[in-house]
């Protein structure tokens, strides 16, 4: 059966959340800390990129999935049967999110939807007494990213951001070896992402699936008419839902070049470049270059996403330092002279697993993850910061202390968005 929204069913039930959340608000831990067994129960929203998170979820120890949610309902057959063939035969299935807020036995959400259901999701798991683990990027505009950070701290509630390198063991390896000086002081660092992505076409005018309920895919985004080549993947290259290629993919690199540079907030932010190899519904670029000055550091990011340069050979990242440079490629890394000569190669494991334990970990200690969501956050921003300078065609200008845009009302403008009526995130 498909659940309908109306402002009136959403009123009532954020009044059951809230009630909810007020009684949850007071222990920084979950039920599982002070559960015999020491069990996390789950439930996981957006069954793509989630079926990653329900199959490592089974793989932990004291994990269970609880609940599966999705818009689509074929989607949660898909997760259901996965599910039941690990031995478990209790999860539940639903499409309308807030089912698992009210679920009072659930511990955990892990977000892995659409963009822009990344922010209003965690804000309103916070408050409703959960823990988060929500995909990259994690928000949609800069003023979500504010917004989940409040609601963490506000709510005392563990939040981890996917952007899972940060628990690959040769890679805080590397990160370590960098800020130790093994290759001099490093001033800049490049990453690099390329694909072979072809056209979403021009969509049409179509029926909504019987198995889709687009009322609820839509959520918090202001309602537009469904068209037949928008979900469930090419929303990513629409501003209205997605963030393109620089928070699709850019995010995971401009992160470890945040971590390794050892920066916060950029000063100055361009992007260049354009939808070139297609001429179809995308509106983000397929090639560009976005360039961050940190003041004395600087970082720099380029996409060809139709076209792939295989031959070019580039490190995912690459850092530049006085005595020689170090690529990250793949779940390792490798450090070269300055001759250009590599001298050493470590390889690594990679993978969802480590980081997701890792939250669990803090979820049952109270320790800090290692992508606590203003770490994540502060990463997005560089995302958010590079797509409005695109937008805008012209170069931001941010203030770190005030951290906000300054001196360009254009980009100003795009700092946060409007919400369907009734869905609009508060803290």
């Amino acid at each position: 059966m498909k659940h309908s929204m109306t402002r009136r069913t959403f009123i009532r039930d954020s009044a059951k959340v809230t009630a909810a959340a007020s009684a949850l608000k007071a222990p920084f831990l979950g039920r599982a800390q002070s559960s015999p067994s020491n069990r996390i129960v789950v439930g996981v929203m957006g069954l793509g990129r989630g079926m990653a998170h329900i199959n490592n979820s089974l793989a932990l120890a004291d994990v269970e999935v609880g609940a599966v949610c999705d818009v689509d309902q074929t989607r949660i057959d898909r997760a259901l049967a996965a599910v039941r063939k690990a031995g478990s035969d209790k999860t539940k299935g639903v499409q309308d999110f807030r089912r698992l807020l009210d679920n009072k036995h659930i511990d955990v959400i892990m977000i892995a939807t659409c963009n822009h259901w990344h922010a209003p999701a965690t804000i309103l798991a916070c408050s409703a007494g959960k823990h988060v683990y929500v995909e990259k990027p994690g928000s949609h505009n800069p003023h979500e990213g504010e917004m989940m950070v409040a609601a963490a701290r506000k709510n005392n509630r563990v939040v981890q951001m996917g952007n899972q390198r940060r628990s690959w063991p040769a890679i805080i390896e590397a990160i370590t070896r960098i800020k130790s000086g093994d290759i001099g002081k490093v001033t800049y660092a490049r990453c690099w992402y390329n694909n072979a992505r072809g056209s979403i076409g021009k969509g049409k005018p179509a029926p909504i699936p019987a198995h889709l309920d687009y009322n609820i895919w839509q959520g918090p985004a202001p309602e537009r008419p469904y068209k037949d080549n928008l979900v469930h993947y090419n929303w990513h290259w629409h501003w209205h839902w997605g963030n393109g290629e620089l928070g699709n993919n850019g995010i995971h690199a401009l992160d470890l070049c945040r971590w390794g540079l050892d920066v916060d907030y950029p000063l100055r932010v361009t992007y260049n470049g354009g939808r070139f190899h297609f001429d179809d519904d995308q509106e983000t670029p397929d090639t560009g270059t976005a360039v961050f000055d940190f003041g004395d550091k600087g970082a720099s990011w380029e996409c060809s996403s139709c076209l792939p340069r295989r031959d070019e050979s580039l490190d995912f990242v690459r850092f530049y330092g006085t005595k020689g440079t170090l690529g990250i490629a793949g779940s390792g890394y490798r450090i070269y002279d300055l001759t250009g000569k590599e001298t050493e190669t470590v390889k690594g494991e990679g993978g969802d697993r480590s980081h997701m334990a890792n939250f669990f970990d803090c979820v049952r200690s109270g320790k800090t993850p290692n992508s606590e969501i203003e770490i994540g956050q502060k990463s997005t921003l560089m995302c958010h910061l590079g797509n409005i300078a695109y937008r805008t065609g012209s170069m931001v200008h941010f203030d770190p202390k005030g951290r906000r845009i300054v001196n360009n009302a254009a980009a100003e403008a795009l700092w946060a968005r409007s919400y369907r009526p009734g869905w609009e995130p508060v803290v």
